[in-house]
């Protein structure tokens, strides 16, 4: 016969967190949400954050890891002391950067359970604001953040065969349907019109950006047409699981179209 643990948690506690989302509280206070490597997703309030001469104010801003001391409350926890871990300035200095990684703690704090521990996630959070901040190909980083978000979460989409039949895809333009989770052949899609054509070529690199690690996708060389390609299908499957689209993707929409122009600031400002 099991026991349950009755001891009750200590009144102060620490833990390291990415700061994914920040809402104010009255005239000088936030409410934060954290991620955290053992406790998930949590937020807390960092009272007189908003001050001129706030100590805590710089370690607490978005897309920073930092380490966090807390204090438990009866509704919510607050927030005592905070020491930078990596501030991630490259993020900080450079709008589309800045966007990529709002969209990213975005998905995050939207599939994300409150209060429950899913270590690979914040691993996964952590390592894509890493590989952003190192220059490289932004898209690739995202596309395979998504894929492996999604796979945590529960909604990995079936890429390998066909939903409807369960078959091996040939190696032709399939499509991928959201509702099905996956993945039709070229008899089943015309029964399913919300569905998205995809060619031999973008299945192939779905399924490697699903199944291989990281190291392994970064060498991969992707045509622009291809790049536009995977993101809209992905971005379908999101905005049918979440019901709604993801603001900060359509603001990474605007500054693309505003950097082609050549006519925003690269300063961000968070």
């Amino acid at each position: 016969m099991g026991f349950k643990n009755t001891m009750p948690k200590p009144r102060t506690y620490q833990t390291e967190a990415i700061i994914i989302k920040k809402t104010k509280l009255g005239e000088a206070a936030r409410i934060l949400t954290l991620y955290t490597p053992h406790l998930g997703k949590i937020q807390a309030v960092a009272k007189g954050v908003r001050r001129p001469r706030s100590k805590m104010a710089g370690h607490l801003e978005l897309l920073t890891h930092s380490q966090i001391s807390l204090v438990r409350g009866r509704n919510i926890d607050t927030i005592t002391g905070t020491q930078t871990i990596n501030s991630f300035l490259p993020l900080k200095s450079d709008l589309e950067l800045a966007s990529c990684a709002l969209y990213a703690t975005e998905l995050v704090n939207q599939f994300a359970a409150a209060d429950v521990e899913d270590y690979p996630i914040f691993q996964l959070l952590l390592e894509t604001m890493q590989r952003l901040c190192q220059g490289g190909n932004n898209e690739l980083v995202l596309r395979y953040f998504e894929l492996h978000l999604l796979n945590e979460v529960g909604y990995r989409p079936q890429l390998e065969q066909c939903v409807a039949r369960h078959k091996p895809l040939k190696e032709i333009t399939n499509s991928f349907c959201p509702g099905a989770g996956g993945m039709l052949c070229s008899d089943c899609r015309q029964s399913q019109p919300l569905s998205y054509p995809l060619s031999a070529e973008a299945q192939k690199v779905l399924r490697s950006l699903q199944s291989s690690d990281y190291e392994t996708i970064s060498q991969l060389k992707i045509e622009p047409k291809l790049v536009h390609q995977l993101e809209m299908v992905i971005r379908n499957y999101i905005r049918y699981l979440l019901e709604r689209d993801v603001k900060s993707a359509a603001w990474l929409d605007t500054l693309r179209e505003q950097s082609g122009q050549g006519t925003f600031s690269q300063t961000a400002s968070l």
